[in-house]
């Protein structure tokens, strides 16, 4: 999330517009993100099963077909990227010096998506072994390559041309081009837990179809996510371009306190994946809960942190009063729903770590769009809480899916799923 997020520091500094363009395309290239992670979630969890199983060649294949899973995915993506960045974000109705800036930043991300693909499909086959720290190092040398180089892109300084957010976007793809080659290498050197070869690479549908049936309910899981933020946004905009950007803001600030939770059920899915291989269910069902326990203390923490330096936060991106004041209040209200997100999003990533896709995607579809979606239309014109109503709607979403996934982790019948 890092990447995204550097953009916007640097690009907050070109204005309101600049940071509402990158905000909303953001969100848009998120939706792509989303479905290839899904996709490579059925990677994930047929591995960690393999690898509990001391089954390697097994899990050799299912890392092959997720290169061919990778490579059709950016192909297409490029395309739609080329041809029709500008339709998809002309929909929203922005204000034109709005759609100018999104557009540039959009195209850039999605044609350059192969990079992502490299780098998902290098993270997913060495988390999935049981490697989180060899991704984590590559993440982290990226991403200081990236915070360098951005702002010498979109400001033009010392040699570099002034590319505004083009240069934001293409600051992120080159870095993660680098991420992608590294993991890629050390995969197939040999330098992770699974080593990793092409030797009689062929197309298997058998495993593509088992890896997109188990991928395909993440994928829109993560979609009904990431495009109910886009009709949120939608809900944002006749407030203004403030509200646009203050929105956006809280996103990036929200997707911080997500994303720990995130590995945190990530890293319990894959323990709970190996150790169902195992025929250890018992143990599988501690490490969803214990990931659980501590993404609820991480986001507790959060939240007072939140409380009190809500302001000081939205400054790193800008300063303007309005602004901080609109996105000050988003955050705020948002603390209902941090107490129980770690709790959520480590239970759900949890899930799908074992290969259970089908109810996070249930969920997601009936918590986000018969709860949140719903309520963010009707409150800010029923209750008179204008474009806060949005974020009360959001928070009562997040309240749904927290008394959901614990009733059904708790019921255990994910100890039986077959993948």
């Amino acid at each position: 999330m890092l990447g995204p997020t550097i953009d916007m520091i640097w690009v907050g500094k070109l204005g309101a517009a600049s940071i509402a363009g990158v905000g909303v395309s953001g969100i848009a290239v998120m939706v792509v993100n989303s479905l290839l992670t899904g996709l490579f979630t059925g990677t994930t969890a047929m591995i960690a099963r393999f690898v509990g199983a001391r089954e390697e060649q097994s899990a050799n294949r299912v890392a092959q077909q997720a290169f061919v899973i990778g490579v059709a995915f950016s192909i297409f993506m490029a395309v739609i990227g080329i041809f029709f960045a500008k339709p998809i974000f002309s929909l929203f109705g922005l204000e034109a010096d709005v759609v100018t800036e999104g557009v540039a930043y959009m195209r850039i991300q999605l044609v350059g998506m192969v990079t992502m693909s490299s780098m998902a499909v290098a993270r997913s086959i060495m988390q999935a072994s049981g490697d989180t720290k060899t991704p984590m190092k590559i993440s982290i040398g990226s991403r200081l390559f990236h915070v360098t180089l951005c702002p010498f892109l979109v400001f033009g300084w010392w040699i570099f041309p002034r590319l505004g957010v083009s240069g934001a976007a293409l600051s992120n793809v080159i870095a993660q081009a680098l991420a992608g080659a590294l993991g890629l290498w050390i995969l197939f050197s040999g330098r992770t837990r699974l080593s990793v070869t092409l030797r009689n690479l062929r197309f298997d549908g058998n495993i593509v179809w088992r890896t997109v049936k188990i991928g395909l309910p993440a994928s829109i899981t993560n979609i009904e996510r990431s495009f109910s933020q886009l009709v949120l946004v939608w809900f944002v905009i006749p407030f203004g371009t403030l509200a646009v950007a203050a929105h956006s803001l809280a996103q990036r600030i929200d997707q911080f306190v997500q994303m720990p939770c995130a590995g945190l059920g990530t890293s319990a899915g894959i323990l709970a994946g190996q150790n169902l291989g195992a025929d250890q269910p018992e143990r599988s069902a501690r490490t969803g809960w214990l990931a659980a326990g501590l993404s609820t203390c991480f986001t507790v923490i959060c939240s007072v942190i939140i409380w009190f330096w809500a302001e000081n936060l939205v400054s790193i991106f800008n300063t303007e009063p309005s602004l901080l004041e609109i996105a000050g209040t988003f955050l705020r209200i948002q603390i209902a729903g941090y107490v129980v997100w770690g709790m959520v999003i480590a239970l759900s990533m949890s899930l799908n770590g074992l290969g259970d896709t089908v109810i996070t995607m249930l969920t997601n579809l009936s918590t986000m769009w018969g709860v949140s979606i719903t309520l963010a239309y009707f409150l800010p014109r029923v209750t008179g809480l204008g474009v806060y109503g949005v974020r009360w709607a959001m928070v009562a979403g997040i309240a749904m899916r927290a008394i959901i996934y614990p009733v059904y982790f708790r019921l255990g019948r994910w100890k039986r799923k077959k993948i």
